[in-house]
Parts: structure tokens; sequence; C-alpha cells
């Protein structure tokens, strides 16, 4: 019994141990090419301003826009229960202030996670006759987020945030755990 406990012990840590390195590694899988449009996912909102992470993925997105590389921003994210704005509704009011003109912006108000950015997102694509998309989001939720997207049958490449606010070694570990975690829960709810 004892043995058998360590070897699943074991298992589990070079599984674990794999998976950090994959989502990591991913993170630097950057793939700008011209489509149709980003998608941005979310990442929280401080009153009418975009979180300090939400902004530098704002940023890229509306970098993607402005070097021609997207047609279109689906800004996604919806509003938590003591905000006044979504988180989309946020970004695309960021965006406007860029220059980004308002017909080229698309939001999903809808979401609170991942799964729901990129369940949401898809059905706007579908309805404004998206064929291809770039995913922006940080380095090390590209990954989970690049999974989902295939999941959902989106043409999908990733560009992750070239000025991630996770800058420090502690910020990193920490997000790069919380993605482990929640990229081994996906993976175990897509069996069901």
């Amino acid at each position: 019994m004892r043995k058998i406990v360590i070897t699943i012990a074991i298992i589990t840590i070079c599984y674990v141990t794999y998976i950090s390195i994959d989502i990591y590694l991913y993170g630097n899988n950057n793939e700008v090419l011209k489509v149709d449009a980003a998608i941005v996912l979310g990442a929280g909102i401080w009153g009418d301003k975009p979180s300090p992470v939400f902004e530098e993925r704002i940023k890229h997105g509306i970098w993607l826009y402005k070097n021609e590389y997207v047609d279109k921003l689906i800004f996604t994210g919806g509003k938590g229960e003591s905000k006044k704005k979504s988180e989309s509704g946020v970004a695309r009011d960021y965006a406007i202030e860029k220059f980004v003109p308002s017909k080229d912006i698309l939001v999903e108000e809808k979401s609170k996670i991942t799964q729901e950015n990129i369940f949401y997102a898809t059905k706007i694509a579908e309805d404004n006759e998206i064929f291809t998309v770039i995913i922006v989001s940080d380095p090390l939720h590209m990954r989970r987020a690049m999974l989902m997207a295939k999941d959902y049958g989106l043409k999908a490449y990733s560009s992750p945030t070239p000025t991630s606010k996770y800058i420090t070694i502690k910020s990193k570990l920490l997000f790069l755990a919380r993605e482990v975690f929640f990229y081994i829960g996906y993976k175990i709810y897509r069996l069901f």
C-alpha cells in the first residue's frame, strides 16, 4: 500500500511539473498575424477604470488593432455584483479614448470566468461573421484560454501581453500555481 501511495505521489508531482512547464512555455507563443478580431479576456475593473492587469490586455488589443492585425476588438467581462459597469464596457470606453472607432468594438457583458469569456465571445464572433481571432491575455493564462478556444471551435491564435503586470517572481509563481490548478480542473471538466 505504501508503494502505491508513493507511486501516485511521484506521478502527481511529475504531472504537475509537466503542466507547469507547459503553461510557462506556452506563454511565449506569440502568433500575431492578420485575422478578423482580437478577443481580449477580462481581468477586473477598479471603479470605472480597468485593473492594471486588464489595462495591459486592453493596450495589447489596441496595439493589434492599430497595427492592422485585427479589424475588430471583442472585449469580454461582465458586471460584478457591486459594480456599476461591466469589465467589457470599461474596456470599450478605454479603447474609444485611445481613438478606436466604436463601430470596431464588440462587447460581451455576461461572463464572470474565462470559460464564459470564450463562450460568449464565440457567440459574438459567429453573429458578426468573424472567422479568425487572436486571443489576448497574460502569458501564463494563454494555455488554458487557447484550449478553451479550441474546444469552442474558434480558429484562434495566441498573443499574450508583452507587458504583463505579473513581473515579480512571487506574483508569477502565484499566478502559475493558480493556472495549473484551473488548467487541471478544466481538463477534468472536459472528461464529463
